[in-house]
């Protein structure tokens, strides 16, 4: 199973999305007895690397907002203290 096939969600895997929907189209029986399970193959490995990058990404934007929430917790904390 794989999450709808939209190339605005997915753009580093478009090209091989765009050749899945055309091989379902090309073989409408055929899809059904393995005929583009290499595209699928494909698709699958192409939505994991796709994801990984996402993480890294995402993990690194949380990296800097935890630092970021870590320095106005000490101002905050410093502020208080003088009071």
């Amino acid at each position: 199973m794989h999450p709808p096939l939209t190339l605005h969600r997915h753009p580093m895997c478009a090209e091989i999305i765009e050749e899945f929907q055309k091989c379902h189209l090309d073989h409408p029986i055929g899809k059904f007895f393995g005929d583009c399970t290499e595209l699928k193959i494909k698709l699958d490995r192409c939505f994991r690397q796709e994801k990984a990058v996402k993480r890294k990404a995402n993990f690194q934007q949380s990296k800097k907002l935890k630092e970021r929430l870590e320095s106005l917790r000490k101002e905050t904390a410093e502020a208080e203290a003088k009071f």
